[in-house]
């Protein structure tokens, strides 16, 4: 049964396509019958990982990042591709290519829409744990990344000082902050 708040979709296209999401046009009628139009960003699935290492350290990176020129501190991320089964398939894979590292144990902490007024975004949290380095970053071209460790305590510290600015990486340390330790 449809939810008598729910939007008709009319029509849909894409009005612009580039490497990481879409932008979508869709004709839709409101629930009291309107016609208008919608827009919104295409970009699907993606995992958020909150590694720790056996000696209990937090692998994160620091990336470039173009909209906001800067430096971006943030725990390790990715897109989950067409080829994965399920987003704990992509945790391993996004893991291994942006760090080096590979985890003993992974398990699945929180899934969130971060932003779906005007994207179908949906964030996958995972919690890494016996992390270690074994082996090399495979990044893909367009990223730069550097890696790290640091105690939990400071990636917190960093989240209330606003050094760590990084929405994705911010949602998952507080997450484990509140419910997790």
């Amino acid at each position: 049964m449809a939810d008598d708040l729910a939007w008709e979709t009319l029509a849909t296209k894409t009005a612009y396509t580039c490497p990481g999401f879409d932008v979508v046009h869709e004709d839709v009628r409101l629930p009291d019958g309107t016609e208008s139009d919608f827009d919104f960003l295409r970009e699907g699935d993606s995992v958020v990982i909150l590694p720790f290492t056996a000696d209990g350290d937090v692998v994160v990176i620091e990336e470039w990042r173009q909209a906001v020129k800067r430096v971006n501190r943030a725990l390790p991320a990715g897109s989950v591709e067409a080829d994965d089964d399920a987003p704990r398939a992509a945790v391993s894979r996004e893991l291994r290519e942006e760090t080096g590292y590979e985890a003993d144990e992974v398990s699945h902490l929180y899934t969130a829409e971060p932003a779906n007024g005007y994207a179908d975004s949906v964030f996958h949290y995972f919690l890494a744990e016996g992390c270690t380095p074994t082996a090399e970053q495979d990044l893909d071209f367009n990223e730069s990344i550097r890696v790290e460790t640091t105690a939990f305590e400071a990636l917190l510290a960093s989240l209330r000082t606003g050094d760590l600015q990084d929405g994705r990486s911010a949602v998952g340390v507080m997450y484990y902050a509140l419910f997790e330790r």
